[in-house]
């Protein structure tokens, strides 16, 4: 496939010009012409390089990749060496940050949200309106729910709420949309799932009576990009690996 029918195909398919992000969306890092293999990963960390590297990769596609807002500009340190392992090699870097996480059908919502059961509703919160909610046709319990999201993810969530509290309107934003809980509140949600949590959610939790659940940056952003990679070997002559690097956070 060639590269620039690529960047067109995935820009076209994330609508990357909706987006005021905190990055460049697209191709960030030119490499070679003819792209046959392609690996896909949360974040184009320095492991994750020398692994596509390891597996023959023309190109790998991210959710998070480089020049981040208000970064240093230099190349030195860990950037030089991302940086040096991808050009050295002649290898493409896609990184596709908000467009990925909002996408219908690729994004890290809609594949968190399919892999628990939930359907969306057509109402929108937060930023951008990158917040997802869903109401259940019944009540679950929060024990329930947060044994679900163990059970899909592969790790125990950190958890604010009563377990035996009844939940209708699960609302959920992967990565570290800790700062949508408010606006998740005013949405009706009787409980939050997002990736990372913050000291004042505590104290909005107990005072709201709102749940909210923590359960993990990467853990629930670890979707979308492997539906988009499996899309494109699907669509295209190009074979296709998921790469995780596990991550804690």
């Amino acid at each position: 496939m060639d590269r620039i029918e690529l960047e067109l195909y995935l820009n076209n398919v994330l609508q990357t010009s909706r987006f005021k992000d905190y990055c460049p969306n697209g191709l960030q890092v030119e490499g070679r012409r003819r792209v046959k293999k392609i690996a896909t990963g949360v974040t184009a960390s320095l492991a994750f390089l020398e692994s596509a590297l390891e597996w023959g990769a023309d190109a790998v596609l991210v959710h998070h990749g480089y020049f981040w807002r208000n970064e240093p500009p230099q190349i030195t340190g860990r950037k030089y060496r991302r940086l040096r392992a991808l050009l050295a090699n002649d290898l493409n870097l896609f990184a596709y940050h908000l467009p990925l996480d909002d996408h219908p059908d690729y994004g890290n919502n809609a594949q968190l949200g399919a892999r628990l059961g939930l359907i969306a509703d057509d109402a929108r919160f937060g930023e951008q309106d990158l917040g997802w909610i869903s109401t259940l046709p019944m009540p679950i319990t929060l024990a329930h729910f947060t044994a679900q999201v163990d059970q899909t993810l592969g790790r125990a969530p950190l958890v604010l709420g009563d377990p035996d509290s009844e939940l209708r309107r699960i609302a959920w934003c992967t990565g570290g949309a800790q700062s949508y809980f408010e606006a998740a509140i005013d949405a009706g949600a009787d409980v939050f799932l997002t990736g990372e949590i913050s000291e004042h959610n505590t104290h909005t939790a107990a005072e709201s009576g709102v749940a909210f659940v923590s359960a993990g940056h990467h853990a629930t952003e670890r979707y979308g990009v492997q539906a988009l990679g499996a899309h494109l070997s699907e669509t295209f002559d190009v074979e296709h690996l998921f790469i995780d690097i596990d991550n804690p956070v």
